[in-house]
């Protein structure tokens, strides 16, 4: 019976080798997909920095006519654009000055 026994703790040596292998292997690829998110937030963000001090009409020119725009509790414009990818919506969110000058924007669910 001596042999089954280290038959049975080399098995449960190798299920825990295997067990952590695997939550590893899934925890690292968790870290893949935030990098990746991460990357593309960066890349919205900077695309849409370049609007900043920019006027309303350099930014309806490019992104086309607003889905929504009113006055928020400042008294600035909102400009907001909806588009909808893999059934993920997007809202971008611009705020213009008195002046017509973009001061602001912000951007959920785009990527």
């Amino acid at each position: 019976m001596p042999y089954f026994e280290c038959y049975y703790e080399n098995v449960n040596i190798l299920k825990f080798i295997f067990i952590s292998l695997f939550f590893l292997t899934l925890a690292s690829g968790c870290q893949t997909i935030k990098n990746k998110t991460d990357a593309i937030i960066k890349k919205e963000n900077t695309k849409l920095n370049e609007y900043i001090g920019k006027t309303s009409d350099n930014l309806k020119m490019n992104l086309g006519k607003p889905d929504e725009d009113f006055k928020n509790g400042k008294g600035n414009l909102e400009l907001v654009y909806n588009t909808k990818k893999y059934g993920i919506v997007c809202e971008r969110r611009f705020e213009v000055d008195s002046n017509f000058i973009v001061i602001g924007f912000v951007s959920n669910g785009c990527f």
